[in-house]
């Protein structure tokens, strides 16, 4: 994960956090965090980069809506980002 930006990280993080999510929901979900409008022009090639490195799986749920899920390499991404961050926060 050394190798991305810190937009796209928290876009792993919220696909992590919900089941199946499409991009608007995705959208929804960074907009309220940022406090600020993402727009599509940003989010759907950081997601595409993101599936390009093997690191989310892109669906078809229908004809207009697709939705993203971590792939194991994913989600084995976060999980050494998250004990490396450990190392240097000690939040007790």
């Amino acid at each position: 994960m050394y190798d991305l930006t810190g937009f796209q990280r928290d876009l792993m993080y919220v696909i992590a956090g919900r089941e199946e999510p499409h991009g608007l929901a995705i959208k929804d979900e960074l907009e309220e965090y940022y406090e600020k409008e993402i727009h599509h022009g940003r989010l759907y090639p950081n997601l595409d980069t993101l599936v390009s490195k093997g690191l989310v799986d892109k669906g078809e749920r229908d004809r207009r809506t697709n939705y993203y899920t971590l792939t194991r390499r994913g989600r084995r991404e976060i999980e050494a980002r998250r004990e490396w961050e450990n190392q240097y926060v000690d939040l007790e």
